[in-house]
């Protein structure tokens, strides 16, 4: 649907749409409950005894004629909030040295997962792991598709699960990795059995053979991407998870533009770190293309002129991306490179422990329609924090804050998110609710008298881009070198520094005491501003997925970093820094 076609969001609910909503939604939760009320986890976890109490007082629980009006109710009423506390002692069953069937067969949905989804560990001390299950049905995910989409998909895992049955035979090999990774691989029937025939797929959703995406290597693995990429002049759709991960594939195509150009026109792979495994694979996928080798040789590196991309790609349409929360930042520096007619959509609401939102207004990155496959709930953020305080799709009220709560087909129960959004409105053709993302709750910290939010950590460092610079990335960590402690920014910009950039912290300081009526300015220590070297956040998500083994694409930065080995990293990388410890309030490294 185009945006211009796209229903405006209706403020209100009228009886009728209440009606289709409540009847829509609960028809979906009594087949999500009678499908999985009798896995190993919600029939073993003491989460959910009370469920099972409240059947067997009705002379229920064996019963497979229970009513849905008796499944709902006593749902709501005995179904408490969970978190990954719950889940994680069923799910990490799956990694034991010996994963027995019995073990882990029917643990969270009936059967065994299609492949398990692990986290990048941005909010959390380790990585978390969910299990994904086949279903009919499955919504497809916005990837945008064809021989024309340069799409920088992944194959990636960090370990198999080999499943054995009672007699030590092996019966499903159960990749755990990115969860992209194995959404396509799902999608695709690209099983992990058949990797060694896979491997030598050109594929038919993307310009880059299957090969690529055995690449680990971040830096090689989104080269390798874009070299398929601009060999081909017919590129309509650029499809890369994150906005930030498309700065990163600009820069490394301006770093190594000559050999690229060398590369097409003689059609050589370079001997770039990590390809040497998917080598003779890629090769017979790449001719010499001297006259494309030419046109790219006569546009040049003009990176500093805008729309650049759209001479490279000239049919270039649309680029697909999660570009809303911290991911918003890098959209002014590449509408730079996109020009203004190239449409910049989102990928949609996505998360390692579900699907929760598509995309509703093409137009509108951080406009999304909630799905109707699993079961999303609404957790006021201005009451107590138990699941007497959630509210159900048809009851929340418009501009409102809550937590994200789902049960999932995959077998979720009242699962906190952690993830706040506010409600713009209903859907006007079904009632669905339409939500924009806020923020993460809990990603806070106490400071000067008030609490700082990932929110206002954002706004604030956004609003002073006219004193600093055009920010392209950032993270924040709590300074304390003067002895008391602030907020202190790592920011990759964009072009040249303000002349006034020495007076971005003052304005930063002013900025969060705006945001946050309950700071004492007196108590609130200037903030500091360190400026990185270019292109550290791209070495940044090198250094992590080297580090964890986790797949290319999926490494996040997070709001507020707390990893001290991380913060180490960063401010080895700086090169300029604003604020505390500064006469003039720069102080050259």
């Amino acid at each position: 649907m185009s945006p211009s076609q796209v229903p405006s969001p209706v403020p209100v609910l009228s009886p009728d749409l209440v009606s289709v909503l409540k009847n829509r939604v609960e028809a979906t939760l009594v087949a999500i409950i009678e499908k999985n009320r009798r896995t190993r986890y919600f029939s073993e976890s003491p989460d959910f005894a009370d469920f099972h109490d409240a059947l067997r007082k009705l002379g229920r629980e064996d019963d497979g004629d229970i009513s849905d009006d008796t499944l709902l109710e006593t749902y709501r009423t005995t179904i408490p909030l969970t978190t990954y506390d719950s889940y994680e002692p069923f799910a990490t069953k799956f990694l034991a040295e010996t994963c027995q069937e019995d073990d882990v067969r029917d643990m969270f949905s009936p059967g065994l997962p299609h492949h398990i989804a692990i986290t990048s560990s941005t909010s959390s001390p380790k990585p978390k792991l969910y299990c994904k299950y086949q279903h009919q049905g499955s919504m497809r995910h916005a990837f945008g598709e064809g021989s024309n989409t340069f799409w920088t998909f992944s194959l990636h895992y960090r370990q198999l699960v080999k499943v054995q049955n009672r007699n030590g035979n092996i019966i499903s090999t159960i990749p755990a990795g990115i969860g992209s990774s194995g959404t396509l691989r799902m999608r695709s029937g690209l099983e992990v059995e058949d990797d060694h025939l896979n491997i030598k797929l050109r594929g038919k959703w993307a310009t880059s053979p299957v090969a690529v995406g055995f690449i680990r290597d971040y830096r090689t693995f989104m080269l390798t991407h874009t070299l398929f990429a601009l060999a081909n002049s017919m590129i309509e759709t650029i499809t890369i998870i994150f906005t930030t991960s498309i700065v990163d594939m600009i820069r490394y195509m301006e770093e190594e533009w000559d050999s690229l150009i060398a590369s097409i026109e003689k059609g050589e792979l370079p001997p770039w770190d990590g390809i040497q495994h998917a080598r003779e694979y890629l090769q017979p996928h790449f001719p010499p293309r001297p006259d494309r080798a030419a046109q790219l040789r006569a546009i040049g590196k003009a990176t500093n002129q805008p729309g650049w991309l759209v001479e490279i790609w000239p049919m270039l349409k649309t680029t697909i991306s999660i570009s809303s929360g911290v991911f918003s930042v890098a959209i002014p520096k590449l509408r730079f490179y996109l020009g203004p007619n190239v449409q910049l959509r989102s990928l949609g609401f996505i998360t390692s422990e579900a699907y929760v939102a598509t995309v509703y207004d093409p137009s509108d990155l951080n406009l999304f329609k909630v799905t109707p496959q699993d079961i999303i709930e609404y957790l006021d953020v201005e009451k107590e924090e138990n699941a007497s305080s959630i509210i159900p799709p048809w009851l929340v009220g418009v501009g409102k804050h809550y937590e994200i709560v789902c049960t999932t087909r995959d077998g979720l129960w009242r699962y906190r998110l952690g993830d706040v959004v506010e409600i713009a409105g209903f859907d006007p053709t079904d009632g669905t609710p339409i939500i924009r993302y806020f923020e993460r709750r809990n990603v806070t910290t106490w400071m000067a008298g008030g609490v700082l939010t990932e929110q206002r950590i954002t706004t604030a460092i956004l609003a002073v881009q006219d004193t600093l610079a055009p920010i392209v990335e950032f993270t924040a960590i709590i300074d304390g070198r003067s002895g008391i402690p602030t907020l202190g920014y790592f920011v990759e910009v964009h072009g040249e520094l303000h002349p006034e950039a020495a007076k971005a912290p003052m304005k930063l300081h002013e900025e969060l005491c705006r945001l946050n009526e309950e700071f004492d300015p007196q108590r609130m220590q200037i903030p500091t501003i360190r400026l990185l070297e270019p292109g550290t956040f791209a070495e940044y998500r090198k250094w992590k997925i080297e580090m964890s083994n986790s797949g290319s694409g999926q490494t996040k930065v997070p709001v507020l970093l707390w990893d001290n080995t991380a913060q180490e990293w960063m401010l080895a990388r700086v090169r300029r820094e604003f604020g505390v410890n500064s006469s003039d309030g720069v102080v050259q490294n």
